[in-house]
């Protein structure tokens, strides 16, 4: 299956980490919506195996995108999954709505093969994007 997804992740507490070649980024304490895609019809490349890969330990993965250096920490929590089945590109797209009502983005984070400003949201409240979402 096709399509694209949003991980809902909670941090407990601030953070600092080094994002590959964005470097060291502070994240604040709340939420983050992160949207990736996964266009593939086979294999790893699909929907849900991008997803459950997304889920896997630190120990368990290399290190290939933005998302699995913030999702490594422990401090970091997938509260939420949304799965959107679709054959067609819509990342950016949801990625251009989601930074019109966010509090802020993570210039930059995993949005390197696109021209969005970012793929990672952030929200003090995660009714915010509940209820526009």
């Amino acid at each position: 299956m096709k399509g694209f997804y949003l991980l809902v992740i909670f941090l407990e507490r601030e953070i600092k980490l080094i994002i590959g070649a964005l470097g060291k980024i502070t994240f604040n304490r709340g939420f983050y919506v992160y949207i990736g895609s996964a266009m593939g019809s086979y294999g790893s490349s699909t929907l849900l195996n991008r997803v459950k890969r997304h889920l896997l330990d630190k120990n368990e993965k290399n290190f290939h995108w933005h998302i699995d250096y913030l999702l490594a920490n422990k401090r970091s929590n997938v509260i939420k999954i949304y799965l959107i089945p679709s054959i067609f590109p819509l990342e950016c797209l949801i990625a251009l709505e989601l930074s019109k009502i966010c509090d802020k983005f993570i210039k930059d984070f995993g949005s390197s093969d696109c021209q969005c400003n970012s793929h990672l949201f952030y929200f003090k409240n995660i009714e915010d994007f509940e209820k526009k979402y």
